[in-house]
This record gives structure tokens, C-alpha cells and sequence, in this order.
């Protein structure tokens, strides 16, 4: 089975290529001569994945998955949240953004926050929703440098490191994306 995950972030594609079953080959945008600004337009995580894989699926044919992720912190009334990738700008820099919202968050006692990763697939005429979340706080600076994105300032629920501190595999397991990701492939498996 092929299936296109809608996505032009080589982390993302690592990340997932690592939890998709082997009987199931990822393509990326450019294995498909997708070089579309895929728009993300919409008000939620949720309307951005479906947009995401409803263009492909427009546009190209296939059979198809696209995801979008959130960082949502308590105190700033779920900031970032839709607009994580470019909440300090239309350059997307992950510093700028993480630096921004450390400084949002000065004097606040509640750090709390949660990644949210929901993946909309279009199989066969169909979509189904997968929703991962991943409970922790916001650190007072940057640690680690592994991961992408907000990774060096998000400690997840029980353990002592950011994301960006640990192991692929062990964020995999835990982290918001590889938990809807869990869930999409289980899915497949059972469809296929």
C-alpha cells in the first residue's frame, strides 16, 4: 500500500517513517511532484489537517494523510496553538518562536502546556481523525538538541528532559505525534 504523507518537513517524515508498518510505503510531497504551497488557512488544528489532505486528494488522487501540530499553554490561553509554526513571524524560525514565548510567559507561575497532533487520512473516500496529545510544562530555557520546533522547551509529563534532550524512539512512544500516529496505524492495520 502506498500512502502520501502531506508534509514538506523532513523531521516530520523521519519521525513517522519510523512508526508506519513496513508493508506500508510513505511518499512524501516530493516522491508525488507536489511542490504546492498547500495552503493552511484554517482556525483549528484539526480544519488545517483535513485542508492539508483534502488538497492532495483534490489535487493528485492518492491516498493520503497530512497532519498538524499545536503547542498549547495554559496560561496564554492556548498560544500558539494554530499558529505554532509561525507564531513570531511569517519566517517560521523555531528560535524566534521559542524565544517569544519564553518571554510571554515571564512572571507566570502556571507553565503548563500540552502538544496536539491531529492527522486527517483520506483512504478510499473516506476520512477518519486521529488526535495525540501530550501533557507537560514549558521549561524556563532552551535544553537539548535533538527535535525540531518547540522540542528544547517542552518537558512532557513525568519525566526530567525536554523532547529535544531525548532518544527518537523514546519521544516517539510518548510525545503527541507518535501517539496519533499509533492510533493511525493501528487503524491501517486493521483496513489493510
Amino acid at each position: 500500500m502506498h500512502l502520501v504523507f502531506a508534509t514538506n518537513n523532513l523531521n516530520k517524515l523521519k519521525e513517522v517513517q519510523a512508526l508506519i508498518p513496513d508493508n506500508i510505503k510513505l511518499l512524501s510531497l516530493k516522491d508525488i511532484g507536489c511542490f504546492d504551497d498547500i495552503p493552511e488557512t484554517k482556525e483549528t488544528i484539526e480544519g488545517n489537517a483535513i485542508q492539508k489532505a483534502e488538497f492532495i486528494k483534490a489535487n493528485y488522487g492518492y491516498n493520503c494523510f497530512a497532519d498538524d501540530t499545536g503547542l498549547e499553554v495554559s496560561a496564554l490561553n492556548g498560544e500558539p496553538g494554530v499558529y505554532s509554526a509561525r507564531y513570531a513571524g511569517s519566517q517560521r524560525d523555531a528560535n524566534d518562536n521559542m524565544d517569544l514565548l519564553l518571554e510571554n510567559l515571564k512572571g507566570k507561575a502556571d507553565r503548563t502546556a500540552q502538544f496536539k497532533t491531529v492527522i486527517a487520512l483520506y483512504l478510499n473516500e473516506k476520512l477518519h481523525i486521529f488526535t495525540g496529545i501530550c501533557k507537560g510544562k514549558i521549561t524556563s530555557g532552551k535544553m537539548g538538541n535533538k527535535g525540531f520546533g518547540y522540542d528544547p522547551i517542552f518537558k512532557p509529563e513525568g519525566h526530567d528532559m525536554t523532547f529535544a534532550q531525548m532518544e527518537l524512539k523514546l519521544k516517539n512512544d510518548i510525545g503527541h505525534r507518535g501517539k496519533a500516529v499509533q492510533k493511525l496505524t493501528s487503524f491501517l492495520g486493521k483496513v489493510h
